[in-house]
C-alpha cells in the first residue's frame, strides 16, 4: 500500500515538474516573442519618422515664396533660397532668371513700406498691401505666410520649392536645421564626420591595442596578466561622459599647445579619446582570440628552430586572424556609435571635414545635442530620426560583419 502512494506521489511530482518546465519554456519563448516584436516595433518607429522628412516642404511650413508675374523663374531648392536671402545670390540669371538683381523680402519688411494704421483695425488690408508690394519689384522674392495672400493671386506669382529630396539631405553639404525660410538638411558632413573620427580613431587604436594584446597573450607571466586583464577590461566600464571629461580637461588643452591650434576641440582630440574607448575591446578580442591558439602549433614551431618573435607572427597572428578582425570591427563600433565623449570635444561644427586640426561633428553627437530642442514631428525630428536611421544601418553592417568574422574563428577552430 505504502508502496503505491509512493508511485502515485512520484507520478504526481512528475507532471507537476513537466508542467512546471513547460511553463517555464512558454514563460522563456514569450519573453523571447516580446522582445522580437519590440525590436521590430523600433524599427519600423525609427524608419517611419525618419523618412517623414521627404514628405517636409523645403520651406517652413505654412509660407510660400512669391515673385513678381513677369519673373520666369518657376522652381528654386534649398540651398538656392538659402544662398539668395544670405546675400550671396544677387542676380536672377544665377538661377535660371532674367539679368536682373534679386530683393530678398521677409514678411516682417512690410512694416517699412507702410503704417501700421493703413492695415484697418484688424489688419484686413494686409493681404492686398503684400500683393502691392510683390507687384510693384520685377526682382522682388517674398517669403510670405500663406494665410495672409490675397484672394486675388493675379498680381503675384507663387514660385514652387518642393519637398525636400534624398539628394538634398544626402548630397547637402549644410546642416542649419534652424535656417529660415529654407532649413538645411545636409547630412553628408556629419556622415563623413562620423566615418572620419572613427577611421583615424582605428588607426590609432589599432597598432596600441594589438601590442598590448600580443604582450599578454604571449609574453607577460601569469601573475601580470591577471593583473592586465581585469584592469583593462576595467576601463571599458568607465561611463563615456567620464572620458568625454578626462578630454576636455586633459586632451584638448594638450592639442591645442601642441599643435598651436586657437581651440583644441578639433577632430584629431575625438580620435584620441575614442581611441582610448576602443582599446578595451581591441585587447580583450585580440588577446583571447590568441590565447586559444592550439599549444600543439606553438610547440610544433618552436621545434622547427623558430624564434619566439617567429611563432607569434607567423603561426598565432594568421590562426587568430578571424579574432583579431573581429576586434578590429567592434573597436569600429564603439567608435562609430559613441556620442558624448565626442561632443564635449570635437568642437560641433557641422562642416565638410578637410583636416583633423578642425573642429567637426558626428551623427551621434548632433542627435544628443538637438534632439531637446526640436519641434515633434517637424521636419527637423525627422531629419533627426533619419540621421538614427543611417547610424543604425552602420552599426548593423558592422555587427553583422562581426558576426560573420567570429563564426568564420569558431570554423577554423
Amino acid at each position: 500500500m505504502n508502496t503505491d502512494k509512493q508511485l502515485k506521489f512520484r507520478n504526481t511530482a512528475r507532471r507537476g515538474a513537466k508542467w512546471l518546465e513547460r511553463g517555464v519554456e512558454g514563460l522563456f519563448t514569450a519573453s523571447g516573442w516580446v522582445s522580437i516584436v519590440i525590436v521590430l516595433l523600433i524599427t519600423i518607429f525609427l524608419f517611419k519618422e525618419g523618412f517623414g522628412l521627404f514628405q517636409s516642404p523645403t520651406v517652413e511650413k505654412g509660407y510660400v515664396l512669391c515673385v513678381h508675374p513677369s519673373n520666369p523663374v518657376e522652381r528654386l531648392n534649398a540651398s538656392q533660397i538659402k544662398h539668395i536671402f544670405d546675400y550671396e545670390t544677387t542676380s536672377w540669371s544665377e538661377v535660371g532668371g532674367a539679368d536682373l538683381e534679386i530683393r530678398p523680402f521677409r514678411f516682417e519688411e512690410i512694416f517699412d513700406y507702410y503704417a501700421e494704421e493703413e492695415f484697418g483695425p484688424d489688419y484686413e488690408f494686409l493681404p492686398d498691401k503684400l500683393a502691392e508690394v510683390v507687384a510693384g519689384d520685377e526682382g522682388i522674392l517674398a517669403f510670405l505666410p500663406e494665410q495672409y495672400l490675397p484672394a486675388d493671386r493675379s498680381g503675384i506669382k507663387i514660385v514652387e520649392a518642393g519637398n525636400i529630396t534624398v539628394t538634398d539631405f544626402f548630397g547637402g553639404r549644410e546642416w542649419l536645421p534652424t535656417s529660415t525660410p529654407a532649413p538645411q538638411f545636409g547630412a553628408l558632413p556629419l556622415i563623413l564626420g562620423t566615418l572620419w573620427v572613427s577611421f583615424f580613431a582605428i588607426l590609432i587604436a589599432l597598432p596600441l591595442g594589438m601590442g598590448v594584446a600580443i604582450y599578454m597573450s604571449e609574453l607577460a607571466g601569469e601573475r601580470m596578466r591577471k593583473v592586465l586583464k581585469p584592469a583593462i577590461e576595467l576601463l571599458a566600464g568607465i561611463p563615456s561622459v567620464v572620458y568625454g571629461f578626462f578630454g576636455l580637461v586633459v586632451i584638448v588643452p594638450l592639442v591645442q599647445r601642441a599643435f598651436d591650434l586657437p581651440v583644441g576641440e578639433t577632430a584629431f582630440a575625438g580620435c584620441l579619446i575614442l581611441a582610448i574607448m576602443a582599446l578595451p575591446t581591441i585587447i580583450t578580442v585580440a588577446e583571447d582570440a590568441m590565447r586559444n591558439t592550439p599549444l600543439a602549433m606553438r610547440e610544433a614551431s618552436l621545434s622547427l628552430g623558430a624564434t619566439q618573435w617567429q611563432t607569434i607572427y607567423r603561426v598565432v597572428i594568421p590562426y587568430a586572424s578571424s579574432g583579431i578582425s573581429a576586434a578590429i570591427v567592434l573597436g569600429i563600433g564603439r567608435a562609430v556609435g559613441e556620442t558624448m565623449a565626442v561632443l564635449m570635444v570635437t568642437g560641433n561644427a557641422a562642416v565638410m571635414p578637410t583636416s583633423l586640426f578642425e573642429p567637426i561633428r558626428t551623427i551621434p553627437a548632433t542627435i544628443a545635442a538637438e534632439l531637446g530642442e526640436a519641434p515633434a514631428g517637424g521636419a527637423h525630428y525627422q531629419s533627426l530620426f533619419l540621421l538614427g536611421c543611417i547610424l543604425f544601418l552602420i552599426t548593423l553592417v558592422i555587427s553583422v560583419s562581426a558576426e560573420l568574422i567570429s563564426k568564420k574563428q569558431r570554423q577554423a577552430v
